[in-house]
């Protein structure tokens, strides 16, 4: 991998994305956006919280990935986690899956060089770091590189995991170069 990269040319951030890489990234931004989908939650229905984007989800996603994307905004106070949640969970989502569908549209044509504007170029260095907090986490991923890389030596070939850990580390080396083309 690495034929992905932005740059910062004539005060304009520019992609080239290769079209196998901007396959993959289809892929793990359809399966982020699938995993912000609210969740279908039983209890009061609200018709006009609804009507306003409140949403009716007070406690933290059971699905740690998910959680790590939608943390509680008051850990030491339940009460107010909850109700904090309950007002701005719905939103959040909505603007992840957004980001994520102005970055899909800047796949459509892989292999030539692309401006982005602030808004895609924005769009691009939070959805590669929402895919990268989903992917760490369903990886357990450590502060030590070095370690977590150890730990794959040994496995047979079939094992996806080295795979999904270069996949981790390729999705922060196109974070990186990101932020250097804003810069």
């Amino acid at each position: 991998m690495g034929g992905t990269s932005f740059a910062r040319k004539r005060g304009s951030v520019v992609l080239k994305v290769d079209p196998g890489e901007a396959a993959l990234l289809v892929d793990l931004l359809g399966q982020l956006t699938t995993l912000l989908e609210p969740a279908d939650e039983v209890g009061e229905e609200d018709p006009l919280g609804a009507l306003v984007g409140i949403g009716t989800s007070t406690r933290a996603p059971e699905d740690p990935a998910l959680a790590r994307l939608l943390p509680d905004a008051y850990r030491e106070d339940e009460e107010a986690a909850a109700e904090f949640r309950r007002y701005t969970e719905l939103e959040l989502r909505e603007r992840k899956q957004h980001r994520a569908a102005l970055v899909l549209a800047t796949l459509e044509h892989p292999g030539k060089a692309r401006p982005l504007s602030e808004e895609e170029a924005q769009a691009w260095l939070t959805s590669l770091n929402d895919l990268r907090l989903v992917l760490g986490t369903r990886l357990d991923v450590s502060e030590d590189p070095e370690a977590d890389w150890a730990q794959l030596a040994g496995l047979p070939d079939e094992d996806p995991r080295p795979l999904h850990h270069a996949i981790y580390d390729w999705l922060g080396g196109l974070q990186w170069s990101l932020l250097q083309a804003l810069g």
